[in-house]
């Protein structure tokens, strides 16, 4: 029997957009249940936004490289493959246009140390199933690309192989 997920937030905003466009306040919250953790967003701060709060733009990119390190964990888990660490230096691009604005391209850059004598070349393939995998990744519309570098515990040998998905 398939399994639908849903998920769930509330979002809250309190002002006046009376006075016009540059004097309404871009504050929010958003809880999502159940522990009911609340997270303080605001716009881009060159859209009038405060900068001391997180924006949609990047939360976006946050989905994107967390699902990427969910998706890959899981898969090099099953593997068997030791993973001691990884990190992940991602950007999204969103041109200014007149057009529709819209996130383009999302990169992920994951660093990953996996322990001493583990195939490299297999990581990277695992890297790789875990793009496919990646619903979030799946999801959006903009080009997601991901340039991989991967190395032993000692730091002996490094692969770099970008994937790119998306559409």
């Amino acid at each position: 029997m398939a399994t639908t997920h849903q998920y769930h937030s509330h979002l809250a905003w309190a002002g006046s957009t009376g006075a016009g466009y540059r004097d309404y306040p871009r504050g929010h919250r958003v809880v999502t249940p159940p522990a009911n953790a609340e997270l303080a967003v605001s716009a881009d701060p060159s859209f009038a936004g405060d900068p001391s709060r997180h924006n949609p733009e990047q939360l976006l990119l946050a989905a994107a490289s967390s699902c990427q390190l969910l998706s890959f964990l899981a898969l090099a888990a099953y593997a068997g493959i030791d993973v001691v660490h990884y990190e992940d230096d991602a950007e999204a691009v969103m041109p200014a246009s007149t057009d529709r604005m819209r996130i383009t391209a999302v990169i992920l850059r994951p660093r990953i140390v996996v322990a001493v004598g583990t195939d490299l070349a297999r990581v990277a393939d695992l890297v790789a199933a875990g793009h496919e995998a990646c619903y979030i990744a799946n999801t959006l519309t903009a080009e997601v690309t991901v340039e991989p570098a991967v190395e032993h515990a000692d730091n002996d040998a490094t692969t770099d192989q970008p994937l790119t998905a998306g559409g």
